[in-house]
């Protein structure tokens, strides 16, 4: 890494920025639980923490387009979140506890897209160290979700609101350290030419709206079944991220071990990425899409139907290494392949707001109305279901580019 890198200052960000997704999601549900709120109203509360990254991205992105200057729009943004969040602790009403989450939502939500396009700024042509600064945010989701575990056993949830509160804060004080960029993000054409934000915003639009539109590439079949795939595997995991943790508290399990549950999944998914490079090529990213949503499908079912044997708990546990880790590479993968040059930026966007943005809202929303009426394991097989649709859409559709030529 040269010099100019401010490696620990960006790590840092990343580590605080996914700490407080640590101390958020495990224990989101437990929290609403406990104060009273009904399934439904806590898988809409879910849903809504990530339906806000259909919108929040993109507005904020153009705030940070225009203005110029991206690393005062994050320290905005962590304002306002820290600002909101504390609130709920004194949301008694659900529609008073809904407003909230929209509002620190909207806010949180915005950060991470610009705080990426300022790391990879800093990067320039060494984007493939990428890696070792995002791991911090890995090791930031562990260790918050391990403290806040242990912290469980002397204090009561109401520490949960406090807790993320706290390490939003941190956030700001994380963005406060990072300088912006000095050579803003490029936009850079075929034909080698670059334009930076000191150039007017007339020649950007000019240049990116250059040669194929967005709408060609989306149309494609392979494209289309790619984003159908993408939606359905999120959508998937709309039950596990709203009611995970509570399902593992009914069946009698302690704090301390659903976050270890929580900390042990994303341990496996940090081991898998550092060994994406190999398995994609080895086997190909529309084979490894294949068995990651494969995967998903047994891992929805084990939860549902094993998890009584801590044993085969864990083995689910373990298997998010496949169904996001595996399935998130090599989507990222075959994003990268189809939406290239000027699009890709927001081929990247649309992949994140159709699966982690319109796929987990939707299947939380669904999750917290079939919480009530039916049992966990009919749930967990709904999710299955979904995956297992996934799959067909995959092996159908998904043809490696050596089968396609064949065909």
């Amino acid at each position: 890494m040269t010099g100019q890198l401010p490696y620990w200052r960006l790590s840092g960000f990343y580590f605080f920025y996914f700490a407080s997704l640590g101390t958020l999601l495990p224990y989101w549900g437990l929290y609403l639980d406990q104060r009273g709120f009904s399934a439904f109203q806590i898988g809409t509360l879910f849903a809504i923490l990530s339906a806000t990254k259909l919108v929040a991205p993109y507005l904020w992105g153009q705030l940070a387009d225009r203005l110029g200057r991206r690393m005062m729009v994050i320290r905005l943004g962590a304002l306002l979140a820290a600002l909101a969040f504390p609130w709920v602790l004194f949301a008694d009403l659900f529609w008073q506890m809904l407003l909230l989450i929209v509002l620190f939502s909207f806010f949180w939500n915005a950060i991470l897209p610009q705080f990426e396009a300022v790391t990879f700024s800093y990067l320039g042509n060494n984007s493939f160290q990428y890696s070792r600064i995002r791991l911090w945010g890995s090791l930031g989701f562990i260790v918050a979700v391990t403290l806040l575990a242990q912290a469980l056993n002397y204090f009561d949830l109401e520490v949960i609101p406090i807790a993320v509160s706290l390490v939003i804060v941190l956030i700001l004080v994380a963005a406060l350290y990072v300088k912006e960029p000095i050579k803003a993000l490029v936009v850079q054409e075929n034909s080698g030419k670059e334009f930076t934000s000191k150039e007017s915003t007339d020649k950007l639009l000019t240049a990116t709206a250059v040669g194929d539109s967005i709408q060609t590439i989306i149309k494609k079949p392979a494209v289309m079944a790619l984003l159908a795939v993408c939606f359905l595997s999120q959508f998937s995991h709309g039950t596990y991220y709203s009611f995970y943790s509570l399902y593992l508290e009914q069946l009698g399990y302690s704090k301390t071990l659903i976050g270890t549950m929580w900390s042990a999944g994303v341990v496996a998914e940090v081991i898998i990425f550092s060994q994406m490079y190999r398995l994609l090529k080895r086997f190909g990213p529309e084979k490894l899409l294949l068995a990651g949503l494969l995967l998903t499908t047994i891992r929805w079912l084990m939860i549902g139907y094993t998890a009584q044997s801590l044993y085969l708990l864990l083995a689910a546990q373990l298997l998010h290494a496949a169904s996001f880790g595996v399935f998130h590479g090599a989507a990222i993968e075959l994003i990268h392949r189809h939406f290239k040059g000027k699009v890709q930026g927001r081929g990247q966007a649309i992949y994140s707001s159709i699966s982690f943005g319109a796929g987990v809202a939707l299947g939380s929303f669904v999750a917290g109305i079939g919480w009530d009426y039916f049992s966990p394991q009919s749930v967990f097989t709904f999710s299955a279901i979904v995956a297992f649709s996934g799959t067909l859409v995959c092996w159908k559709w998904l043809k490696p580019v050596s089968a396609v030529a064949a065909g």
